[in-house]
């Protein structure tokens, strides 16, 4: 039986339902669906999916599998006919820092530095910040982000996300890959203009502004839908690119991830208990504006694209300043 299949999340008279992405149609989630193909399916949004993975995933798994042997007709939306939006509402978001090969060495080319050592020999630990759920774009794929009012350059950084599936703490590398639900595309926008604090020396733990620079409301665009895990053979190879209208700017690899995905779970889960919903934005390879002073201008139209997943699309509008925050 073909039981692949996207999760997503789309407008339905102005609420977030779920459904899965068949070919290139979409089923809405939900009892309705659940009585055709003769399984119990509540009315669940994504995020709930997520959370209940263990007995959701092999229940979506079925629901697919009778959908695409189906001769009957099912009720169903062509894909260009709904609005999608983002594809859950991410308990925290973890964003992996310098974890490929070749940006690390594009960065210090552009600084001027001696190569970075390999944080493997160095440390052994991967790096990483915290975005908050707000940053998320909740608009969806192909909807507008307003650009930050005190920032003239703001980059884009292609990522594969990481869904996870079920609470992890303290696993081993060797089964961290058994907790992720699922992947997703993200663009983890970043203002190259606003990083630092430059009346703090560059020595000092405060030199650095993290939110401003990582944190700000619309920071973190994902999509187009969650791909199960189960559907991609190796994650450490797959295809990464970025274009900026239309010019392809990041043409890499997963396999440059100096930390990988597994990982990067068993390091964080060292710390951290991760929930089904947290996301791990898991770096961005060589490409990004800032080598070349090159940045996100109004009207631009950012598409970023993993293998097996699919294409997120983002267009950029100026801030109004017409208006003010109450």
């Amino acid at each position: 039986m073909n039981d692949h299949y996207h999760l997503l999340s789309f407008n339905d008279e102005g609420r977030a339902r779920a459904g899965l992405l068949i070919g290139e149609r979409v089923y809405p989630y939900g009892p309705q669906l659940g009585e055709l193909i003769q399984l119990d399916i509540p009315d669940l949004t994504v995020t709930e999916l997520i959370g209940r993975w263990d007995s959701a995933g092999s229940q979506l798994r079925e629901a697919a599998a009778r959908i695409s042997a189906s001769t009957t007709s099912l009720p169903g939306f062509a894909l260009d006919a709904v609005t999608l939006l983002a594809p859950l509402l991410p308990g925290t978001i973890y964003g992996a820092g310098a974890n490929y090969h070749d940006h690390v060495a594009e960065m210090d080319r552009a600084f001027n530095m001696p190569p970075s050592p390999d944080p493997h020999s160095v440390s052994g630990a991967p790096w990483h910040f915290i975005k908050a759920p707000a940053c998320l774009v909740v608009a969806g794929t192909g909807e507008q982000v307003t650009l930050p009012p005190y920032s003239r350059n703001v980059d884009w950084e292609a990522e594969l996300a990481v869904v996870i599936g079920r609470p992890a703490r303290n696993v081993a590398v060797e089964n961290a890959l058994s907790y992720v639900a699922g992947y997703t595309v993200a663009n983890d926008l970043s203002l190259r203009d606003v990083f630092v604090r430059d009346y703090i020396g560059v020595h000092s733990p405060f030199h650095f502004d993290w939110i401003s620079q990582k944190c700000w409301e619309g920071s973190c665009p994902l999509g187009p839908w969650i791909t199960p895990a189960e559907t991609i053979p190796d994650v450490q190879s797959l295809g990464i690119r970025l274009w900026r209208n239309g010019e392809l700017r990041q043409d890499s690899s997963t396999a440059e991830m100096i930390f990988s995905v597994a990982e990067q779970i068993a390091f964080l889960s060292s710390r951290v208990t991760l929930y089904p919903g947290d996301v791990i934005l898991s770096g961005t390879p060589a490409g990004v504006g800032m080598p070349h002073n090159q940045f996100i201008d109004p009207g631009d139209e950012i598409e970023v694209w993993v293998e097996g997943i699919g294409t997120l699309k983002s267009t950029f509008k100026a801030h109004d300043t017409t208006t003010t925050d109450s």
